[in-house]
């Protein structure tokens, strides 16, 4: 049933224009920087799944000032499939990073081997924190940085401590 449902989400959040970014110059520049070759997933849909696998497809440093809990660092310059041979190919996968564009590019990699429920965080970490939700250090620690990737990248920020 989650499975259908998400499909469903999937096939509509086009349409939907995700709603929640209020933000309307960040989510211009969203849907122009999307290829849309991975489905989207809403940060507040993301909040109700269980029993998913969260990917973070940052480089080491920022996923070191904080990542979302529980989520996996797969990297992007140096990502390999090798890092995600535990994850099932009929898993559900939420892949991240700064505003969307690295993890779609790792997401259209899952799928093209086999993945069959890949989405793409919408707005990713950093709208994530703009709507609110926590981060944590590797420690587990719950922080208010943000890495921001660079200059150009971090005005999209509204909430959290920038750390570049």
């Amino acid at each position: 049933m989650l499975k259908k449902t998400l499909l469903i989400f999937a096939l509509l959040s086009p349409f939907l224009g995700f709603a929640q970014i209020k933000n309307l110059e960040y989510k211009a520049m969203l849907d122009s920087l999307y290829s849309h070759t991975v489905p989207l997933i809403s940060v507040d849909s993301l909040k109700h799944l269980k029993n998913i696998y969260v990917l973070d497809t940052r480089e080491t440093k920022e996923f070191e000032v904080s990542h979302l809990k529980n989520a996996l660092n797969v990297g992007y310059i140096w990502f390999d499939m090798r890092t995600i041979y535990n994850i099932p190919k009929d898993g559900t996968v939420v892949l991240y990073c700064s505003v969307g564009y690295r993890s779609e590019k790792i997401g259209e990699k899952l799928l093209n081997n086999g993945y069959q429920h890949v989405y793409n965080l919408y707005g990713s970490i950093f709208e994530w924190v703009n709507q609110g939700n926590p981060v944590y250090k590797s420690n587990g620690i719950q922080t208010s940085e943000i890495h921001t990737y660079d200059k150009k990248w971090a005005k999209w920020l509204k909430k959290g401590t920038k750390v570049d």
